[in-house]
Order: C-alpha cells, then structure tokens, then sequence
C-alpha cells in the first residue's frame, strides 16, 4: 500500500491511496473459506462446495468491501497519526479519480480532497482584558419574583365590582334589533366574561363598575373585532356560525370572580422554601436574592463566553478557508436542501467553524475533560430551570438526581449536555486567566445589550 499526502496552500489536501492485491487478499481467502463453510449448495454436502464456485458467487462482493474496509482504516489511520486536522469527510477527487476495475486484482487508486483546518493560535493570557456583567439583585427584581409567587399561589374570590383583570360570570342572550331577547335566539348559561381583554374600547368601557346583578348590554363582534375565534368560544359556536353575526346581547352577570395572590405570610414562605426555611418578610425576600444571584451570574458568565468570543475571533484575525471543498462537503450533507441552501448559509457555517476551531483550542489549553458527574450536575441545573419556572424552588436533591438519570439515558440529550459542561468549565477557567473589565449593570440594562448584540 502506498499513501502520499500533498497540501501545498495548507488547507486544500489530496490524498492518493493506492491498494494492492496483497493489502486485501488474505483477508478476502479467509471470507471466503468462511463462506465455503456455511454455504448450502444443493447437491453439496456443507463444507464441500468447490471453492471456485463460492468465488463466483461471493468473490467480487467480498473484495469489494476488504477493499473499502482497507481504504477506511489507512485513511483515517493516516489521518489520526500525521495530526491533521481534517474538517468534514474526504470526499473523491473530481478531476483525477478514474473508474476503479474492481472485478481485477488491483492496483486500485483512490484519490480524496481533504479539507484541512487552518493554523492559527488561538491563546489567552493576564494581557487579555475582557469585559463581565455584574448584575445586580436591586429591590424591583426581588418585588417582581415576591409578586410572582405570590400570583402563583394566589386564588380566585367573589367580589361586589368589577376591576382590573376579574372574571365576570353570567347568562348571554341574542337580542333582535328593538333590543328585545330574540326568541330562539343564542343563549349562554354560565358564560364568562374578562373585560380587560376586551379590545373594542366602546364595549369595554360598558363593564366598568360592573355588579352581580346589573345587565350590560354588549356586541361580540364589537368586543372582539377580527376574531372570530374568540366570538365563537363565548357563544359556545363554530366560527362559521357567528361570521356573520351582527346582534347586541344582553349579559346578566351573576358572579365576579377576582383574582386574590397570596398574602405575604408563613403559610406563602412555607410554600416556597419549605415549612420553617423562613421565618419572616425579610428572610423571604434574602432567600429569593440569594436564589436570583446564582441565576443573574449564569447569565453573565454566558455572556462573558459570547464577549470572549468576539474578542478572540478580532484577536486571530482572518484565517484561510478551503471554501470551494467546504460548499462541497456542506452540499453532501444537505443533498435535499441544494446549493442555494449552501450559498445561502456558507458565510455563517464558516463563522461558527472558526469559534469552533478558536474554542477547541481554548478547551486543550485548559485542560477541559468532561466526566459523568459534569453530565449529570448539568442536567440537574437544566431540570432545575425548569421547576423553577412553576414556581418550585425546593425541589428535593433525589428528585432532581433521578429525572437527571432519565435525562442522560436518552442519547439525542447527551451531546448538547456534553457542550454545556464544556462551555460552563471554560467559562470558570477563562475568568481566572484573563482580566475581567467588570460593569456593574441592572438587569434591564444587561438585557438590552444582549438583545443588540
């Protein structure tokens, strides 16, 4: 076997593979002897079919792929021992690969286009300055999260007037054109009413200072213009049925419903943080800060990687790109999507294969490895995002241990919990290398930068 591997600009690679008989054939006997072994062949005993006859019926088919496996195993043997950086799949020369007589004995020739990264140093040092966002817990943060869970935990009670976002209960009748209930008519027992989401402004100007007991005298079709659907879920009809609707009804409210979130008290901290976790307002309100903070920093060390990013991607410069092979190999990945598809998405494809290439530096100089337990605390924190977002923030550690497990178990999640860990283990060394510029910034403001960013 012979391989020789040129690449004069650095980035555009040929490899010529050139197999011999003797590079497959001992393989190939052994096959097909194998073969011969279990064949059944009528009018053979097993194991005496002459072995010409296997060798028709197996023989090509057998080279074929000892051929392929050889060509497989010395190529990205090749690869693997020379340290090339390869980028994408080897892909068969246009111009100088020929038709390969496989029936032969060989020599057989392969020639493949590799794409070949790039060199550059990618390299962080205490000279590197990087801006981080130190956001602070400020009191409208922890008023907000004490709103929140105090509408979490809050119920509905019955109320004498109508304010704000209140339910209105009642009984819906069509009326004729004198204003009359029109008989045989659409009637709604128990219909339900929220002002507040009422877009015509005359008609929701006529429910304020509503009672149990008054009738207010409305249009569905004025009440909720263009929609339809919304008409049709009061009445408690199909959409066809009320496109044509043009009729006022009369709407006796019976009941109001107000929405009461949960006092500030024992019985709303025992809910949150666990029965006897907090004993007064102003531990609630240091518990949630403390449960802010870790959350605001995750998001200042993800921006901080956004923020390394950019400066490395300045501080490398532009680097060399085998772009006619990458629109390529991008073709041969998305032959469904077509070469507009790749003209379309080339320039940001070449963006992310730079970070890529950067960040895969920065990860070795770190020494970044990646464990089971990095796995698993990732998809604990994921699963604790998640609870969060209802409101459960005292969540027990086996719970989360165990949808963590379930987690892990399903192989389409690892990958993305693989670059999760890398990237928050990255985070944490970078920050003891570099030097942080840090900001002091409010959350509002810290959104605002990620949104023009």
């Amino acid at each position: 076997m012979n391989i020789q591997f040129e690449c004069p600009d650095k980035v555009n690679g040929l490899m010529t593979i050139t197999i011999e008989q003797a590079d497959y054939q001992a393989a190939v006997d052994k096959k097909l002897k194998d073969y011969r072994k279990k064949a059944q062949v009528p009018g053979f005993r097993p194991g005496m079919v002459p072995m010409g006859l296997i060798k028709r019926q197996y023989g090509t088919a057998i080279k074929v792929d000892e051929v392929n496996r050889v060509l497989g195993e010395k190529l990205y043997e090749y690869i693997r021992e020379n340290k090339i950086q390869m980028l994408g799949e080897p892909l068969p020369n246009e111009e100088k690969q020929v038709p390969q007589d496989l029936q032969g004995d060989g020599p057989f020739e392969f020639v493949f286009d590799i794409a070949v990264a790039p060199e550059f140093k990618a390299e962080l040092t205490a000279a590197d300055t990087v801006d981080y966002y130190d956001i602070a817990v400020d009191d409208k943060l922890i008023d907000d999260q004490v709103q929140m869970f105090q509408n979490q935990s809050g119920g509905f009670v019955e109320a004498q007037e109508w304010s704000g976002n209140d339910t209105l209960k009642g009984d819906l009748r069509q009326l004729d054109a004198e204003g009359n209930t029109l008989e045989g008519g659409i009637e709604v027992e128990g219909a339900q009413v929220m002002p507040s989401y009422v877009k015509g402004d005359d008609e929701k100007k006529k429910f304020d200072g509503a009672k149990p007991g008054d009738i207010i005298i409305f249009n569905p079709k004025k009440a909720y213009p263009d929609n339809d659907a919304e008409v049709a879920a009061l009445l408690k009809k199909t959409k066809d049925e009320v496109a044509e609707l043009t009729s006022d009804f009369s709407f006796q409210i019976t009941e109001i419903r107000h929405f009461q979130p949960h006092a500030i008290d024992q019985e709303l901290f025992d809910r949150i943080f666990g029965e006897g976790n907090v004993k007064d307002e102003a531990d609630f309100r240091q518990k949630i800060a403390d449960g802010i903070k870790p959350q605001l920093q995750a998001n200042s060390d993800f921006r901080f990687l956004h923020d390394v990013r950019t400066y490395m991607e300045k501080k490398v410069g532009e680097l060399q790109f085998p772009e006619a092979l990458l629109k390529r190999v991008m073709l041969q990945n998305n032959k469904d999507k077509g070469a507009d598809y790749v003209e379309q998405n080339f320039a940001g494809s070449i963006r992310e294969l730079k970070w890529h290439l950067i960040k895969e530096q920065l990860v070795t100089a770190s020494g970044i490895k990646v464990e089971d337990d990095d796995l698993k605390q990732v998809a604990k924190g994921a699963i604790r995002q998640q609870f969060a977002q209802y409101g459960m923030n005292n969540v027990p550690d086996d719970v989360l241990e165990n949808y963590a497990e379930e987690q892990l178990k399903k192989r389409e999640n690892i990958e993305g919990f693989v670059e999760r860990a890398i990237d928050l283990k990255l985070m944490q060394a970078l920050k003891q290398v570099v030097k942080l510029n840090v900001k002091a910034t409010t959350l509002d403001e810290f959104n605002k930068l990620v949104q023009e960013a």
